[in-house]
C-alpha cells in the first residue's frame, strides 16, 4: 500500500460524550494540575510510570494525589504495597489513603477481596469514576496523577471529559502494535480537548523495538520523548531516569 493511501487512525463516538447526564464536569477545587497517564495498549507499564512519577513529585516537595482509575483491575495499591480500607468522613466524602505523603484512591482498598471481579457495565463504572474524582477529600494538591486503564472507551473518556483540560502523558513500548494504540490514545486526547505533553518509552529492548514506529509517531505529531526506561533496569537507574523525566515534564508544562 503506497504511503499516500494509508489512513491515519481516527477517533469516533466522542461527540456525544459531553451530553451524558449525571457526571460533574471540572477539576475539583484545590487541585492545581492533573496528569492523566494513558497508553491505549495494556501491559506497557502505566501503573509503574504513574507510581514512579507520583513519588518523584512528592520527593520534590509537591502535594501529590494518585487516582487509580482502573476500576476493574486496580493495581496502584498493590504496586505501592498499600493496605488499609477507604473510609468516609463526617462530610460523607471518601478519605484517600496516605503513602509517603501521597494521597491514594483505589478500588482495591474498597472491595473486601482483591480477587473479586467487578462485573459492572460502562455507566456504573463511569459513575464510580465521577465519585472518585468529586467525592474524595483531595484537599490542596499541586498535581493529581491519574492512572488510566487501557483503551479509548468508558473510563478514559469519562476522566478526560470530567478533568478537561488536563495534561496527558502517553506510555508505550517501541513495538509497532503498542505505538499504534498510543496513536489512538493521542487522537482521543486531542479530540476531547486535552494536551499530550510527552511520551515515555517503557521496557526499551531490542526484542520489542521497531526502528521507525515510535520515532515516526513522535515526529508526525511533534510530541517530545521524555524518557526511555530499559527493560530490566536496576531500580537506582530507573529512579535516575524518572528524575530526568520529571525535569523534562516540568519544562514542558511550565
Amino acid at each position: 500500500m503506497p504511503p499516500e493511501a494509508r489512513r491515519k487512525p481516527k477517533v469516533t463516538g466522542l461527540e456525544k460524550v459531553a451530553e451524558r447526564t449525571g457526571l460533574r464536569l471540572g477539576v475539583p477545587a484545590g487541585i492545581k494540575r492533573v496528569v492523566a497517564v494513558h497508553s491505549g495498549k495494556g501491559g506497557v507499564g502505566k501503573t509503574f510510570i504513574s507510581v514512579a512519577l507520583a513519588k518523584s513529585f512528592a520527593r520534590d516537595g509537591l502535594k501529590v494525589g494518585l487516582l487509580d482509575a482502573d476500576i476493574d483491575c486496580p493495581n496502584v495499591s498493590q504496586t505501592l504495597g498499600l493496605g488499609g480500607t477507604i473510609v468516609t468522613s463526617e462530610r460523607k466524602k471518601m478519605v484517600p489513603l496516605l503513602h509517603e505523603k501521597i494521597k491514594v484512591m483505589s478500588m482495591a482498598n474498597i472491595v473486601k477481596n482483591e480477587d473479586q471481579a467487578l462485573l459492572w457495565r460502562g455507566p456504573i463504572v463511569s459513575r464510580v469514576v465521577d465519585q472518585f474524582i468529586h467525592d474524595t477529600e483531595w484537599g490542596e494538591l499541586d498535581v493529581l496523577i491519574v492512572d488510566l486503564p487501557p483503551g479509548t472507551s468508558d473510563v478514559p473518556i469519562t476522566v478526560l471529559q470530567i478533568l478537561k483540560p488536563c495534561d496527558v502523558l502517553l506510555v508505550t513500548t517501541g513495538h509497532p502494535l503498542s505505538v499504534l494504540d498510543a496513536r489512538k490514545a493521542f487522537l482521543m486526547a486531542e479530540k476531547t480537548g486535552n494536551r499530550v505533553i510527552g511520551v515515555i518509552q517503557n521496557m526499551k529492548h531490542e526484542a520489542f523495538d521497531d526502528e521507525h514506529a515510535l520515532t515516526d509517531f513522535l515526529a508526525q505529531y511533534d510530541v517530545p520523548l521524555l524518557a526511555e526506561v530499559e527493560l530490566l533496569s536496576a531500580v537506582g537507574k530507573s529512579e535516575f531516569v524518572f528524575e530526568n523525566a520529571v525535569q523534562k515534564f516540568c519544562a514542558v508544562v511550565a
